[in-house]
């Protein structure tokens, strides 16, 4: 199991944060566009970068980086 300890300063955090909110904003409009042209794999992209943007805003919330807890070196 990963320790959720600190992991990240202040810069890591907040673009943790920004690219966070880009995916999952990024994530609503293909959904919002595969809903209303009926695109099964707009629907697909939208969710996946949704969870995704929604788990780096968590990482961002609890200044905590999962690679870096699984000992990969990030720039941030």
């Amino acid at each position: 199991m990963m320790n959720m300890t600190c992991n990240i300063d202040q810069r890591g955090r907040k673009i943790r944060f920004v690219v966070g909110v880009l995916f999952d904003g990024s994530g609503v409009a293909l959904l919002v566009w595969g809903l209303l042209t009926g695109g099964i794999g707009l629907i697909v992209a939208g969710v996946i970068l949704s969870l995704i943007g929604g788990f780096m805003i968590f990482e961002a919330a609890r200044g905590w980086c999962a690679l870096r807890a699984l000992g990969i070196k990030t720039p941030w």
